[in-house]
């Protein structure tokens, strides 16, 4: 849970007394060695994430001043608990600029060291302490549009930071490893319209701007966070069990997106068939006037482009099956995370599968030819980006290229395998104990193959080692004349 509030521990009321005292941080930095930069270790992304803490809460004020090429002030505060003893704490940031940085009240020295912030404490942090930072930066939209973070609108600001861009917009433990809850507080102008994750809990107006404050009643991963700010309108309605939608949408397309945004709460309806209770507290779709290439699964509040619905060429059953992929992520992405960015086909695979089987099963779109296709290029997506679960790096200066073609219909593949290996009940017991055994937690490959042990009553291991591991795709159970192509330079596709 997150830490709202707690009496000041010995080591906080030192630190105090060293400040009053002249104790400079310092003086303290000066005796460690130059800062560098750290990461928990992920195969993909090694300098992603930091060690020795826990964080439990984020509470991030953002300030916009109207234009959104233009950098934002913003405050991150940091509720963590500190899991060694530690004389730095680092945390991802880049992107921004630093000018002031607290621990449990006391000024800290820091310094970036490649996309770290490197805090050194007035006095070391010990093993099981709790720890207060907060971070006065700038957060800057400016720069590439493929490097994420913020995305510039037609109107103002939304948020893409997967997979590891959300320490382009705020300091972080940025990795999913380390879920925690959120507050967002946004200052804009009274013409504009500010919505985060979560619910809302609260609005102030100060002469011409507003403050607007949301709050996640679930953890939350840093690459699922979620801000729009701009000329855009909050459309409600009620989901399945009273559950509270919303999506927004620009104020001139209000009546342009009603056919699309009334379809969620049948979505919604018939994910709950398949997998159990959507396991948040509100759901909705943020249609943004950008270019981004994909849509993207922020916690609460999937992020689409806004050509999707607004364009022709698109077929009716396509545009609802991604709705369906981004909502499915929901619970296979957000609510069970992934332990390392290797597991991404445990989002991936799982959010295509459903999309698949929605198209089969409400919009008569053949599941086995789909399939089968993929089952025919799937030889060439292993070549091109890795087996399943061992996914090659992304390309250098290409971290979009992660999402491969291999970890969407080549892991939904694995899944299609897996129900014909152990059959259809088994299957739907698998994906539900899923689902509701690591609910607001993370879970790796190895869970979820022992998970499948489990339930089917025997050993899996070889199934998965060809299916999850191997360079080429083992026969497909039931269907031995399936035949995968040789392999062929392989584009690559974009997160949602």
């Amino acid at each position: 849970m997150p830490l709202t509030s707690r009496t000041t521990s010995p080591r906080a009321r030192w630190l105090r007394s060293a400040v009053l005292v002249a104790a400079s941080a310092g003086l303290v930095a000066a005796a460690l060695p130059a800062p560098a930069p750290l990461g928990i270790g992920d195969p993909l992304f090694p300098h992603l994430g930091n060690p020795g803490y826990d964080v439990r809460s984020y509470d991030i004020h953002l300030r916009y001043g109207g234009r959104n090429t233009e950098p934002l002030a913003a405050v991150t505060r940091i509720e963590a608990v500190a899991t060694a003893d530690l004389e730095r704490v680092n945390l991802d940031f880049t992107h921004g600029r630093v000018s002031s940085v607290t621990v449990d009240g006391a000024p800290a020295d820091f310094a970036t060291s490649g996309e770290d912030l490197v805090i050194t404490p007035a006095g070391p942090v010990e093993d099981g302490d709790p720890l207060e930072i907060e971070v006065a930066h700038t957060s800057d939209p400016s720069g590439p549009a493929d490097t994420g973070g913020w995305v510039r609108t037609g109107d103002g600001l939304a948020m893409a930071n997967q997979a590891d861009a959300a320490h382009r917009v705020f300091p972080s433990n940025d990795h999913p490893a380390d879920k925690a809850y959120f507050t967002f507080r946004i200052t804009a102008p009274r013409a504009l319209t500010a919505v985060a994750n979560g619910l809302p809990t609260g609005r102030t107006e100060h002469g011409a701007t507003t403050t607007w404050t949301y709050r996640t009643a679930h953890p939350m991963a840093t690459e699922l966070a979620q801000v729009s700010i701009g000329d855009t309108t909050v459309v409600h309605r009620t989901g399945p069990h009273g559950l509270p939608l919303r999506d927004v949408v620009r104020t001139a397309d209000r009546e342009l997106m009603e056919p699309w945004l009334k379809r969620t709460p049948g979505h919604l309806e018939w994910m709950e068939a398949q997998v159990g209770p959507y396991p948040f507290e509100t759901y909705g779709l943020l249609v943004a006037d950008a270019d981004t290439g994909f849509e993207l699964e922020t916690q609460t509040l999937s992020l689409f482009e806004r050509r999707l619905f607004a364009e022709p060429g698109y077929p009716d059953w396509y545009v609802d099956s991604i709705m369906v992929h981004e909502l499915a992520h929901h619970w296979f992405g957000n609510s069970v995370s992934p332990r390392s960015w290797s597991d991404l086909w445990l989002n991936e695979g799982h959010a295509s599968w459903y999309e698949a089987l929605y198209a089969d099963q409400v919009r008569k779109q053949p599941l086995e030819r789909r399939m089968k296709a993929a089952y025919a290029a799937s030889d060439g997506w292993r070549a091109a980006g890795g087996p399943p679960a061992a996914p090659a790096p992304p390309s250098p200066g290409q971290k979009i290229s992660l999402f491969r073609p291999v970890v969407y219909d080549g892991s939904s593949l694995v899944l299609y395998a897996l129900r014909r290996e152990i059959g259809e009940e088994a299957f739907q017991v698998v994906q539900r104990r899923w689902v509701s055994e690591h609910r607001d937690a993370t879970a790796s490959t190895a869970d979820f193959t022992a998970l499948a042990s489990r339930v089917a009553g025997r050993d899996l291991t070889g199934f998965f080692a060809g299916w999850l591991y191997a360079k080429k795709t083992p026969p497909m159970p039931g269907h031995p004349d399936w035949t995968s192509r040789a392999p062929q330079p392989a584009k690559a596709a974009t997160p949602g």
